[in-house]
């Protein structure tokens, strides 16, 4: 009589043949290996790309001018110095306004008032005390503004500061956006001439990134050119907007 197996490795024999009866634990006989994905396809999936820097400029003569002026007074007293700095601002403030300036278009920049010393045998002595004020106007009439910035100088005596001219465009968005568009130009030239020196066609865009450089910046005038004594004579110039921007396409 043939010997009984064991009654404890019972359930291990079922699991064991329930296993090979799903294929697990085993591998069939002459089963072929995994196929190798072909070169094709990798490259299908990672396609050659190239990226290439692109700049754009664009120019406009500028429709308005923002002039920076003040006003400083010095006097013993600091009654005094507010006094006259308070007398010297309003009449530049008048000034320029029966020029045509708006209410929103002149606004204070800074104020301050500070003590005057001197050395006097090795020591710091106060000597009187010095008012100032700034103030930001916008000339939206850029043929006025020579004569904006006589009327507020003649208006604020001695007085009077003029700490900086310059010259801007109102709307910025289309001197962007040509900027852009020439940037963009160049930025695919040089992709498509890339690409023939690889004898590839140019495929499509992948992604575009612009850097930015703050927009179209104001033409300043040097305060030296600005003066009573020359008539405030101005030169308007051109306002320049440049953009840089990165282009990454693809190589069919």
């Amino acid at each position: 009589m043939p010997p009984r197996p064991n009654a404890s490795l019972r359930p291990l024999a079922t699991a064991l043949l329930a296993l090979a009866a799903l294929g697990i634990g085993a591998a069939p006989a002459g089963a072929a290996a995994p196929v190798a994905e072909a070169p094709a396809a990798v490259a299908a999936r990672n396609p050659a790309t190239v990226t290439v820097t692109g700049t754009g400029s664009a120019s406009a003569a500028p429709d308005l001018a923002v002039l920076t002026l003040g006003v400083e007074v010095t006097a013993p007293t600091a009654k005094k110095a507010l006094a006259g700095q308070n007398a010297a601002a309003q009449a530049l403030l008048t000034a320029v306004r029966k020029q045509g300036v708006a209410e929103r278009d002149a606004r204070t920049e800074g104020l301050s008032l500070s003590g005057v010393y001197k050395d006097v045998d090795g020591a710091s002595k106060l000597t009187g005390y010095r008012a100032s004020q700034s103030f930001s106007v916008t000339v939206r009439k850029l043929a006025t503004t020579g004569r904006v910035l006589q009327a507020a100088m003649d208006a604020a005596g001695d007085a009077g500061r003029v700490h900086g001219v310059a010259f801007d465009v109102a709307d910025k968005q289309e001197l962007r956006a040509e900027a852009r568009a020439a940037a963009h130009d160049d930025a695919r030239a040089k992709a498509e001439q890339y690409a023939r020196l690889s004898g590839r066609p140019l495929g499509r865009l992948v992604s575009l990134s612009e850097n930015d450089g703050g927009g179209p910046r104001p033409l300043a005038v040097p305060v030296e050119a600005v003066t009573k004594d020359q008539g405030v004579p101005v030169a308007p110039g051109e306002i320049e907007d440049q953009v840089t921007l990165v282009a990454v396409y693809e190589l069919d």
